[in-house]
């Protein structure tokens, strides 16, 4: 049997909180463990604020440089390399990331785990590490900040289609030519305004009234201005009820509007309808966790 290994303290998740939440406490001279299944430094710096901005600050290079005559600069015709784009943001990432692990390596009395994290009784947890070894863990306290990933809309037809969330399509090595983006939200709007500047023809559809439900309407709505003066479409009161994609990869999203039922076309899909918690493997369900 796989011997325990006791902590003061274990953290689930090197992400904005895990982190600084850790070294504090391997500082304070707790006996300290940190547990990340992918990569340190969390949503914020590898999926979410880093890339994203590093890829809008791209694209809005390309959209200046179109507008270049505008200001009195011919440019010529403008191209993307998503290639290019795609590198830039994997080499700021890269040094974000490590920038976030140093504090880990370099503080005494902290382990730093890579793998999955999961409760087997009270105060006690598996950790299936990256490199197949098995460890049994157990401390006083245990701080979970397993963060969050993409959820996936109840669409028709949805899992026979190749989707794209808010991580996959900042790996695309080419422009798509019509994105279709069900969502209008935060993250909907950052990627379908990013990919129209790349040269994209976007479409964003949205099931209620209103763009960025949390917002007042009136900000909502400029807001919505804002995007179809940039070129975009957007749909709004739509349901997307069934997708479908065709042997040349081309995806057909049947919608519902208060004028009926229509078919939209479109080259890839981006699915952008919030975020659910990171805390599905948390739970070992053959050994139910004591009250």
């Amino acid at each position: 049997m796989t011997p325990t290994i006791s902590y003061d303290a274990i953290v689930i998740g090197a992400g904005m909180a895990g982190i600084p939440l850790s070294v504090a406490l391997a500082q304070a001279g707790w006996k300290t463990a940190i547990i990340e299944r992918v990569h340190v430094g969390g949503t914020c710096v590898n999926e979410g604020c880093t890339p994203t901005k590093t890829m809008v600050a791209s694209a809005r290079v390309a959209y200046l440089a179109r507008r270049g005559a505008d200001y009195g600069v011919q440019t010529g015709p403008v191209s993307v390399d998503m290639a290019r784009v795609r590198q830039r943001k994997r080499d700021i990432v890269e040094i974000f990331r490590s920038h976030n692990q140093r504090p880990i390596e370099t503080t005494e009395g902290l382990d730093l785990l890579m793998g999955e994290a999961s409760f087997t009784g009270l105060k006690t947890l598996e950790v299936r590490l990256n490199n197949g070894e098995v460890r049994q863990l157990t401390a006083t306290s245990i701080f979970i900040n397993a963060g969050a990933r993409p959820a996936k809309p109840s669409i028709s037809g949805i899992e026979d289609v190749s989707t794209l969330d808010s991580t996959s399509i900042m790996e695309l090595d080419r422009v798509p030519e019509h994105l279709l983006v069900v969502g209008g939200g935060y993250v909907g709007l950052e990627f379908g305004q990013m990919f129209h500047r790349f040269g994209s023809q976007v479409t964003v559809i949205q099931r209620g009234a209103y763009l960025l439900a949390r917002e007042d309407p009136d900000v909502a709505e400029e807001v919505a201005n804002i995007m179809r003066e940039d070129g975009l479409e957007v749909l709004l009161e739509t349901k997307p009820v069934h997708v479908e994609q065709s042997a040349n990869s081309t995806i057909s999203l049947e919608v519902q509007t208060k004028a009926g039922e229509h078919i939209l076309i479109g080259s890839h899909l981006l699915l952008a309808t919030g975020r659910v918690p990171n805390t599905h493997e948390l739970r070992n369900e053959m050994e139910p966790v004591a009250n």
